[in-house]
């Protein structure tokens, strides 16, 4: 017995319509913990979550001021990584995250007042940067690119700490048992 025999082709389709927007509403992109930034769906069926009873001690090298959604793309994929450990319920205490900004990047690091200077444009970091520093990832500029490129540690934004290099932040981080996310 067939008993869809008797409904027209638009209940029928209304019916798939429903069907498949409530599939498609419980997979939302949200970002929990660094609010407008690094939007993640949770597949809590997916193969290796993050795992809470682990300590993430993760280094990230930022180097291009290519964009994602208006921000450096990297510092997306830095909130990216806090809010698909806040989803998988791994302890805010056990992920610890260090930036090191460098090369392209490095104009990123600019304060409000710096970069509408040099570029007549608000930074469109300083919202993120602000929010990853409240969440405790500890961010670094490389003076030698600051040097380069003729900066002033004044014109940095307050949330970023010159650093004799960036290379002495990634060699100091790995040796203390980091993991460097490409």
């Amino acid at each position: 017995m067939n008993v869809f025999k008797n409904l027209n082709f638009n209940t029928l389709t209304l019916i798939a319509l429903f069907s498949f927007s409530n599939f498609v509403s419980a997979q939302q992109w949200q970002s929990p913990l660094i609010e407008g930034y690094g939007e993640v769906i949770n597949f809590k069926d997916a193969a290796q979550q993050p795992d809470p009873s682990l300590e993430y001690k993760l280094l990230f090298d930022v180097t291009s001021n290519t964009q994602k959604n208006g921000v450096n793309k990297r510092l997306w994929v830095v909130a990216r990584t806090l809010n698909m450990m806040h989803i998988a319920n791994v302890p805010p205490n056990q992920v610890k995250i260090v930036v090191a900004l460098h090369g392209a990047a490095t104009f990123d690091a600019l304060s409000q007042e710096a970069h509408m200077k040099q570029f007549n444009k608000p930074n469109p970091n300083i919202d993120l940067i602000e929010k990853l520093k409240a969440k405790g990832v500890s961010l670094y500029i490389c003076s030698q690119a600051l040097a380069a490129r003729s900066i002033k540690t004044k014109a940095l934004h307050p949330a970023i700490t010159p650093a004799l290099s960036a290379l002495s932040v990634l060699s100091n981080y790995q040796m203390k048992g980091y993991h460097l996310i490409p």
